[in-house]
């Protein structure tokens, strides 16, 4: 107590705010109770503290922030589209058939047609293929189409996020659509049930069809689907026909840089086809390689070996003379077996090997002689015992022109037309032997001159018609008949509307190639007329038989005897009349013939093998320089039938008739009117060897009245102003008459008009 100190000591504010008692204890400002001194104070010291966080929170909070709204708002968005796509795809959806319903359309049914020893003669239908198994095509083409089309396909399960988006950005930073992302299943589903509409709802559809596709088939399916149907460009749908259209070649057989050019067709086939633009087609297929390699589909020698051979575009596809033959069977297809609604084969008649050698000679006669002659088109037919053609080309080249000229073109046939008078004649009577005054004759205003002008006075009708002699020809029409003309000659096989007047002698009624030929056919077989037909069989693929021609029965149309004496007649054709050219190991016969002013020139002949005939001419009609039948056509059939015959044993044509000796010829030889004519054959069933004429047949038959050709009967001057044989040849004349003006018809000349 001693050092207590007797003053109180009070508590202080007045001292330093740092200061300290010396008891320890001190009371600053701060420690006031006084409510708005203590307030303030606390107000200044949390504002410092905030302050001080806020500086350090403030950025972190920021960038979070911001961040966090940005995925909150992602969020929300992708739940109101997720929305909005599902609202849109029920939508779409709705407008759909029941999915229960859906089921892959049949394929376009493929029409395969072979030759007689089962080569590709051409393929036709709206695919223009037959299709192709996976494990049957080369493995190149599905290797190159995944790798440029869709490299993810056995991952994904019909839509390719990764590629759509890929395509999305692509499309967005280059400001154009220039990707798609769809797969190939999506352009599986739109090839085989949606138009190529670029709208919203057929990309829905195509989405949801895609989907069912990966559900109901295997991608091993959906591939060989889609590689069989997808479009190649130049008319191919399907790979069989795109090998077969650019490189000549089935799928099976395709190369790695003839795959590579087929898969690069698939962004745009129509432009970037080789037909149109090879060097394009090239460059899109080397892009395609690359793509393959990048994949290991292939090896760096692989790569490099395709870069440096690239794919050679087969120029003869659709130039191929054998699809004139095609285009003949798909018209009559349907008579025979209906709509087509799967792939069927068609066996035809025709051997291929003929065909190329048929065509080759056509353009090679026109390639060295067209423009010398004014030729640009040729046809030739060939046709069998049975009445199988073994080749048929319709013109010079099929990728220019598909009319065809053999099948189609009614052109005159000239002198090529006389065997039908000489028949009748013949028939009613006549023979080879007889005797005729090769002499200028007319017939009210017109004068049938023989071609060049030169006569030769009394001749046998062998003679005659081996140098295809115009008046002698006219005078045997005049002595039948012009109606007994035009019955032989339908009855032998021509369908054409013919006219019945006395210039039928010179062939002025059209006729085509094909039924031309066809007619004399019975010459070369013995007498009958057999059905001329291209189709033996049609099958389908698993080889059930839709049809089967079993030859029928061909109606015999001419006595043997008259056979006979026809193809001794037309034999002088080749041995020492105007065929001279045509004339090869084998015994032939035939007749040449050529039209006014050479717009028409043929030769028609044929063995005991086949019976051919040959056209050249111009399209417009327009005259040739000089070409008679004797000249292109017997070259064009001599070539031919050389190679035709090559190996095949020689065979003497049918029926046998000598002529009598000279001395013993008489020269009234025209019979009588009451001279029976020889019958023919009712069409389209077996005939006798001998039948009487038909009531309705005699009148058209019946010989004319009997008249001597040396005494003049056609009123045919002598030099010395009486009738008789000349002595002299004549001015020279054009074959069938003068020149006319093209409305001046034949029956006008006829009638004096």
């Amino acid at each position: 107590m001693a050092n207590r100190k007797d003053s109180r000591i009070e508590p202080s504010f007045e001292g330093a705010p740092g200061a300290k008692s010396s008891a320890g204890f001190s009371v600053s400002e701060e420690d006031r109770v006084v409510p708005g001194n203590r307030k303030s104070a606390a107000k200044g010291k949390s504002a410092k503290a905030k302050s001080s966080r806020r500086g350090r929170g403030k950025s972190r909070r920021g960038l979070f922030g911001v961040l966090g709204r940005l995925v909150y708002w992602c969020f929300v968005l992708a739940i109101w589209g997720g929305i909005a796509a599902a609202g849109i795809v029920v939508y779409y959806g709705a407008k759909m058939p029941a999915a229960t319903t859906w089921a892959i359309p049949d394929r376009a049914p493929n029409i395969k047609i072979v030759s007689v020893d089962g080569q590709l003669l051409a393929n036709r239908g709206m695919s223009g293929g037959e299709a192709v198994g996976l494990h049957e095509m080369s493995r190149y083409i599905p290797e190159a189409v995944i790798a440029i089309e869709d490299r993810r396909f056995y991952s994904h399960f019909g839509i390719d996020p990764i590629g759509l988006s890929r395509a999305m950005v692509t499309n967005v930073l280059g400001g154009q659509f220039s990707q798609g992302g769809s797969t190939l299943t999506q352009q599986l589903a739109k090839n085989l049930f949606l138009t190529p509409d670029r709208t919203l709802e057929r990309k829905v559809q195509e989405v949801l069809l895609a989907l069912w596709l990966e559900h109901k088939h295997t991608k091993d399916q959906i591939l060989e689907m889609y590689l069989n149907r997808v479009y190649f460009g130049s008319g191919a749908y399907g790979v069989e026909a795109a090998s077969r259209r650019y490189f000549g070649k089935s799928a099976r057989d395709v190369t790695l840089s003839e795959a590579a050019l087929l898969a690069g067709l698939l962004k745009a086939p129509s432009r970037l086809s080789p037909a149109r633009d090879p060097k394009a087609a090239e460059e899109r297929a080397q892009l395609v390689l690359a793509a393959m390699r990048d994949e290991g589909k292939i090896s760096a020698k692989e790569l490099t070996s395709a870069m440096s051979a690239p794919a050679t575009r087969s120029p003869s596809y659709w130039t191929g003379s054998e699809n004139y033959v095609a285009d003949t069977i798909m018209e009559e297809l349907p008579d025979l077996i209906g709509d087509v609604r799967s792939d069927i084969v068609v066996d035809t008649t025709v051997d291929l090997n003929l065909q190329k050698l048929a065509e080759q000679s056509i353009r090679r006669l026109v390639d060295e002689s067209g423009k010398k002659l004014n030729v640009t088109q040729g046809a030739l037919v060939s046709i069998d015992n049975s009445g199988a053609v073994r080749a048929m080309v319709g013109g010079y080249d099929y990728s220019t022109s598909q009319f065809d000229r053999a099948s189609e073109a009614r052109r005159q046939p000239g002198s090529a037309f006389k065997p039908f008078v000489y028949m009748a004649a013949l028939e009613a009577g006549r023979t080879p032997d007889s005797v005729r005054n090769d002499a200028p004759i007319k017939i009210g205003k017109w004068t049938p001159d023989n071609y060049g002008g030169k006569y030769f006075g009394k001749v046998t009708l062998a003679t005659a018609l081996a140098k295809s002699l115009n008046s002698v020809a006219a005078q045997l029409t005049m002595e039948v008949g012009p109606d007994a003309v035009v019955e032989a000659a339908h009855r032998m096989g021509i369908r054409s509307d013919l006219t019945a007047n006395t210039s039928i002698a010179l062939g002025t009624s059209e006729v085509t190639p094909l039924e031309l030929t066809s007619a004399y056919v019975p010459f070369a077989n013995g007498g009958f007329r057999p059905e001329v037909h291209f189709i033996r069989r049609v099958t389908t693929t698993e080889g059930k038989v839709l049809y089967d021609n079993n030859g029928g029965s061909a109606p015999r149309v001419v006595k043997p005897e008259i056979v006979g004496m026809m193809n001794s007649m037309m034999t002088g054709t080749v041995e020492v009349g105007t065929a001279r050219k045509a004339a090869f190991a084998w015994p032939s016969a035939g007749k040449t013939g050529t039209s006014q002013n050479s717009r028409d020139a043929w030769f028609v002949g044929y063995t005991a093998n086949l019976t051919t005939g040959v056209w050249f001419g111009n399209d417009d009609g327009s005259p040739m320089k000089k070409v008679t039948g004797g000249a292109l056509p017997a070259q064009a059939w001599h070539e031919f039938m050389v190679a035709a015959h090559e190996g095949v044993p020689v065979r003497p044509l049918p029926g046998t008739w000598k002529s009598t000796p000279a001395d013993t010829i008489v020269q009234d030889e025209i019979p009588s009117n009451t001279a029976q004519p020889a019958p023919p054959a009712s069409v389209g069933q077996p005939a006798p060897a001998a039948q009487a004429p038909s009531a309705a047949q005699a009148p058209a038959r019946a010989a004319r009245p009997a008249e001597t050709v040396d005494a003049g009967g056609f009123g045919m001057p002598g030099n010395d102003g009486t009738t008789g044989s000349i002595k002299h040849p004549v001015p020279p004349g054009n074959v069938g008459g003068p020149v006319k003006k093209r409305q001046t018809s034949i029956l006008d000349i006829l009638t004096g008009g």
